[in-house]
């Protein structure tokens, strides 16, 4: 089935070399166009991630240990591949500093350190927090502080 022509992402061969942009089309519309290679590797990036979190709801560790390495790899490409939007960026860096968090979280269950306490109340499974409020902030200055500022730009 063909999209149709305002869709929000377009997957074609002939596109493949192409970088990440913004495409005004006959409506005067900006639609955000991704060469197929990219889409490829978003999707591949969630079939990692799946098989990372799934792997450790099953204590399966030395794959969930190393599914961490591809779906890390793939996120930080794909932030490097969109980090002439800043929209696009700053969703991907959460993404990036999330499957840290969460491989680390990961990580400290398998080694049976996670409720250990470092200071105080303070466990290594705490320290997750880190990396989670600095995808929040990432969002956050981009919702609060540069998407109002850049309105017109509309991506």
């Amino acid at each position: 089935m063909a999209q149709p022509p305002n869709a929000t992402s377009e997957a074609t061969e002939t596109n493949v070399n192409e970088p990440l942009k913004a495409v005004s089309i006959n409506t005067g519309e900006l639609r955000y166009n991704i060469p197929l290679k990219f889409r490829k590797m978003e999707n591949l990036h969630i079939v990692f991630w799946l098989f990372k979190d799934l792997s450790w709801c099953l204590s399966f560790k030395w794959l969930a240990g190393i599914m961490i390495v591809p779906t890390l790899l793939i996120s930080i490409i794909i932030a490097w591949n969109t980090r002439h939007f800043v929209s696009e960026l700053c969703h991907n860096l959460a993404i990036t500093i999330w499957i840290m968090a969460n491989s680390y979280w990961m990580i400290t269950e398998f080694l049976h350190v996670d409720d250990k306490i470092i200071f105080g109340t303070i466990t290594y499974k705490s320290l997750a927090i880190v990396p989670f409020v600095i995808g929040i902030l990432i969002l956050a200055y981009f919702y609060v502080y540069w998407k109002p500022r850049n309105a017109k730009e509309g991506i």
